[in-house]
């Protein structure tokens, strides 16, 4: 586990605006799931084909987390030996626009995936695309470097440029929260809540 993936997707997001977060079809496959984080390896896979994210797990950087544009739910990007080879080399994560199968051998391991869901049949391995292109995964636009964080509330992606100054700035209003009481957040709560209604005009 890395520095950043101590910062959750909910204290990224709220810095990142809407843009940055990937659409809520994208979900951790298996529960309980942890918090990841690394820079994104990027793999485009076209519609039934899944060649090169094969190749990708033995390329990709350990502490990488690998995300593929592939838009296709019909058949499986990766099953159980590939994830665990990825595992083996120390890749942290999958984010595929996309579908796996052996999700109880993927389970069993505890390799994090985030994807669409679970399809028994796989693809081919036909296709060659180059690697580190930008891929759209979730809706978000993703180059290679962007730090991936995902955890159980969704993916989110910070761009490679705004790395320093999001993590720095979701640290330090986590640290404020965390030293708040429930009592000081409830009044403070109210406070700002009645003055957004009386400012249009709420009675009650």
């Amino acid at each position: 586990m890395t520095e950043n993936s101590a910062v959750p997707t909910t204290a990224l997001a709220d810095f990142l605006g809407r843009e940055q977060v990937m659409d809520l079809g994208i979900r951790s496959l298996w529960t309980p799931v942890p918090l990841v984080a690394g820079p994104a390896f990027t793999v485009q896979c076209p519609p039934g084909d899944n060649l090169m994210l094969h190749a990708a797990i033995h390329r990709a950087e350990p502490g990488s987390v690998i995300v593929v544009q592939s838009g296709d739910l019909d058949y499986a990007l990766a099953g159980g030996n590939v994830c665990a080879v990825a595992q083996r080399r120390g890749i942290a994560a999958f984010v595929l626009d996309g579908v796996i199968r052996d999700l109880g051998e993927v389970r069993a391991m505890g390799f994090p995936v985030y994807a669409r869901g679970i399809i028994p049949i796989p693809g081919d391995k036909k296709a060659v695309t180059p690697f580190g292109a930008p891929v759209r995964c979730g809706g978000v636009l993703v180059h290679a470097g962007d730090l991936v964080v995902a955890d159980e509330e969704g993916v989110v992606v910070v761009p490679a440029d705004r790395q320093q100054q999001v993590l720095a700035d979701a640290r330090t209003k986590r640290a404020k929260e965390d030293a708040q009481s429930l009592d000081d957040w409830a009044a403070a709560h109210r406070a700002r809540i009645d003055k957004i209604l009386a400012e249009h005009g709420f009675q009650g």
